[in-house]
């Protein structure tokens, strides 16, 4: 949790995630640090086995990183006790703001969005009344239905295919 308990970290994951293998100079720009921070924050992520060096490009001079999980979850903070509590506050807080930042990308170029794909996104809000056990199931459906589409088990991206971040929550009101 503490590994991902920081908006960079949450950035290089997505760009791996989005983008595939790359290297703390080529991940330099997308989090605004410079080379030696990414490289830190990419080792802070291997040690916690999110992600992994990935094969060079032939020449042997660069170190390349690779996500290693799609999704990832986390579990067992409640056994935890105070600490592990405040790492998931930690982490849900940098998450959060993660995902702000991704919104309001979003927002800003959203006039430059062909028209079908303005009117393909989604925003949903649903209350829901169920128990914790009723909640886990919706969780499992959520994911089973994403599953197929999520980028890593694509092996051949289908014509006019797109990145897309699909964000959902579901938490006690």
């Amino acid at each position: 949790m503490r590994a991902l308990a920081h908006p960079a970290r949450l950035a290089l994951l997505a760009h791996l995630g989005h983008d595939g293998p790359a290297t703390a100079t080529e991940c330099a720009g997308v989090v605004n640090l410079s080379p030696s921070a990414v490289s830190y924050h990419l080792r802070a992520l291997a040690k916690a086995g999110l992600v992994e060096e990935a094969p060079g490009r032939g020449d042997g001079r660069e170190r390349r990183w690779r996500r290693t999980a799609e999704p990832y979850d986390v579990e067992g903070y409640l056994n935890r006790g105070p600490d592990g509590l405040a790492a998931m506050r930690g982490l849900l807080e940098s998450v959060r703001a993660w995902d702000e930042t991704r919104f309001r990308q979003y927002l800003a170029q959203l006039g430059d969005e062909p028209a079908d794909w303005q009117d393909a996104a989604f925003f949903l809000d649903s209350t829901l009344l169920v128990t914790a056990d009723e909640l886990k199931t919706v969780s499992a459906a959520v994911q089973a239905v994403l599953g197929p589409y999520r980028k890593s088990a694509r092996t051949d991206a289908p014509a006019g295919g797109r990145t897309v971040s699909a964000l959902f929550r579901a938490f006690p009101a």
